[in-house]
């Protein structure tokens, strides 16, 4: 590899983000090593024109779709490592550094890390304590993975086929199933994301997560997810 070739690459898919893009990239731009930072949209001009002022790496596509736009930022990157995060995300300043070195392990394929409310209550910070448990016990058999924060080497990416564009939701945890035919998938216990936690305040606890629960297990059983397509919440 090449010394100028970004060791990560951040990848974001955007639609109607321009409220929370700037935020995140702001954030990026703070961390060490520099990765080199992606984001693809689906029409969105408005989102497009915010996320310029950040990086030169934005890219406006015709067709929708998370899966689309992420594997579409996927054959755009240069890094070896392949770094997904939504929108509405914030990392601490030693991620990437701590990703660089759960990678040096030739046989990690995928990783994923904790993942947190950034405003909420306790009971909600409980339940992602658990949640978050759950995903780290899962990777053990069969490792799971919310699209916050989901890292993939490169190689092992494309030997796969990346994300399967046929479903959009649920694809970031059918991504590390299959991941984790090639090699380990890791849960990285001393990195913590934070989410705006939109969603759950918009819809309510309890609808969020039944969604969840009908998908996953849809999934399981069919090898597909209930509903094709998240509401957008903005």
């Amino acid at each position: 590899m090449s010394e100028k070739r970004p060791k990560v690459s951040v990848i974001i898919p955007a639609f109607r983000e321009e409220k929370y893009i700037g935020r995140l990239l702001e954030n990026l731009l703070k961390l060490k090593p520099e990765p080199e930072v992606i984001v693809v949209t689906s029409g969105d001009y408005e989102t497009a024109r915010v996320a310029r002022r950040y990086t030169r790496k934005v890219f406006v596509i015709d067709e929708y779709g998370i899966s689309v736009a992420r594997n579409y930022g996927a054959k755009k990157a240069r890094g070896e490592i392949l770094l997904f995060l939504d929108a509405d995300v914030s990392l601490p300043e030693d991620s990437i550094e701590t990703l660089v070195r759960i990678f040096q392990d030739r046989r990690v394929v995928g990783a994923t890390c904790k993942i947190m409310p950034q405003k909420s209550s306790p009971p909600m910070r409980i339940f992602f304590m658990f949640y978050n448990l759950l995903i780290r016990l899962t990777t053990f058999f069969k490792p799971h993975s919310r699209g916050e924060f989901l890292a993939v080497r490169r190689e092992a990416f494309f030997e796969v086929g990346g994300f399967n564009e046929e479903i959009r939701c649920i694809e970031d945890h059918d991504l590390a199933i299959r991941l984790s035919r090639f090699g380990v998938f890791k849960f990285i216990k001393d990195l913590t994301v934070y989410e705006s936690m939109r969603r759950f305040r918009r819809l309510g606890f309890m609808k969020v997560i039944k969604s969840w629960v009908i998908n996953y297990c849809t999934y399981i059983v069919n090898g597909r997810p209930l509903y094709n397509q998240w509401r957008p919440v903005r």
